[in-house]
Formats: structure tokens, C-alpha cells, sequence
């Protein structure tokens, strides 16, 4: 049979499935888990639905490109491999990035001359391995972090609160100079995000608070918008 065929089979599609519906079942679980939560830290129950609406007009635009690079994906690695990557890892430029490492070092070229089942198979493997890490250090080193988190705040939760603020800061703007840095497209992505972020929590939202739950969501669009005219020009 083709790669290609066995790449997009019945069976591989099952298999792909069992993954996908797992992390389907977790995210449930967590949002029950939250439920739970919000009763008894005594929450109010609007809380976690705003921050749900947030979370999901927020995830609009990175969801958009993980979709146009699973399509990129379905074409050499086959439709159930890169949907079940996708949906687990998220990370549009990882999964390229080691199925390209794969096919390279198998001699081929990413659905390309040289491209045959040995190769894919090779590819698979590799993006298989690059997710490991991430698990096993998840597994073993969170609920450590969690007591040191504990531990470094002092149980001051106004503190805690400033210390994840500094955490999520030092991380997003580690991975955005990363970004900005690979050209003017991407650089004028980030900045006018960042401005049209400062114009509607200046502007806008005094006179329209509900516009703060999708604040996040309109920024990133804009940038992504203002890139794809600059490529465009």
C-alpha cells in the first residue's frame, strides 16, 4: 500500500481517535473540577463563566493557526496523525518543526522526493519523542512546583497572585521577543496587538466592560490582520 493510504486508513483513524477523545474527556474533567472548586472557595458562579468566555474567544486566533498547519501536515504525515497532534500538543510550530527533523534525517524531504512509508513512519516516531519530555517532566516535577509556589508565597495570596503574574510575563514575553525577532511581519504583529490591547482597556472598556472578556481575542486578531496587509503590500 501507499503511505499515503496508510497514513489516512481506517484504523489509523480509530487509533488517532482514542487519543483525541481522551483530552476531550479531561477537559472535561477540569471544567468539573472547577465547578467544584468555585463552590467551595465560596466563588461567585459568574467568575468561572466569564473567564470561560475569555478563555474561548481568546483561543480563536492561535486555534486558527493550528488549523492551517494541519492542513499543511495532512498532506505528507496523513489527516488522523496530524489531527491527533494537533489536538494534544497545540503547538503548530513544534509538530512542523519535528516532522521536518524526521523526514531530514531519513534523507527525504517532507512530503517531498523520497517520501515513503519508512520515512513517515520515522516522522510519527520523532513527533511521538518530542512530546515526551514535556510529559515526564510534567508528571514528575508539578506537584513539587505547586509546594514551592506554596512555600516562596508564604500562603499570602495577594502574593501568589503577583507571583503569577511575573511567571506568565517572564514566559509570554520570552516567546514573543523569539517571534519578533524572526522578521517585520511578525514584529508588526506583536506590536500593534499590544496597541490596539492599550486602546480598548483605555478607550473601550471604561464605556463598554463587557468588551474586557473578548479584549484579548480583538487584539490578536488585529494583529494577526495588520501582518497579513503588511504581507500583502
Amino acid at each position: 500500500m501507499d503511505h499515503k493510504e496508510i497514513a489516512n486508513s481506517a484504523v489509523v483513524w480509530a487509533l488517532c481517535s482514542v487519543t483525541v477523545a481522551i483530552a476531550f474527556v479531561q477537559a472535561l474533567l477540569y471544567i468539573r473540577m472547577a465547578k467544584k472548586t468555585t463552590v467551595t472557595a465560596n466563588i461567585d458562579p459568574e467568575v468561572p463563566k466569564k473567564a470561560f468566555r475569555i478563555g474561548l474567544i481568546s483561543a480563536i486566533g492561535p486555534a486558527m493557526g493550528v488549523f492551517i498547519v494541519m492542513v499543511g501536515l495532512m498532506t505528507s504525515i496523513g489527516g488522523p496523525m496530524a489531527w491527533m497532534r494537533l489536538s494534544i500538543i497545540g503547538s503548530a510550530g513544534t509538530e512542523l518543526t519535528a516532522a521536518t527533523l524526521g523526514s531530514t534525517a531519513s534523507g527525504a524531504e517532507l512530503g517531498g522526493a523520497g517520501f515513503n512509508l519508512t520515512v513517515m513512519a520515522v516522522c510519527w516516531f520523532t513527533m511521538a519523542l518530542n512530546g515526551c519530555g514535556w510529559l515526564v517532566v510534567t508528571g514528575l516535577f508539578t506537584p513539587g512546583l505547586e509546594k514551592l509556589r506554596d512555600k516562596i508565597s508564604g500562603g499570602d495570596t495577594k502574593w501568589l497572585g503577583v507571583l503569577s503574574a511575573a511567571c506568565s510575563l517572564g514566559i509570554f514575553g520570552y516567546l514573543n521577543s523569539g517571534e519578533i525577532l524572526k522578521g517585520v511581519g511578525t514584529a508588526i504583529a506583536s506590536l500593534t496587538g499590544a496597541l490596539s490591547m492599550m486602546a480598548l482597556v483605555k478607550f473601550i472598556v471604561p464605556k463598554y466592560p463587557k468588551v474586557m472578556e473578548y479584549s484579548l481575542g480583538i487584539s490578536m486578531i488585529v494583529g494577526m490582520a495588520c501582518a497579513i496587509l503588511y504581507d500583502m503590500v
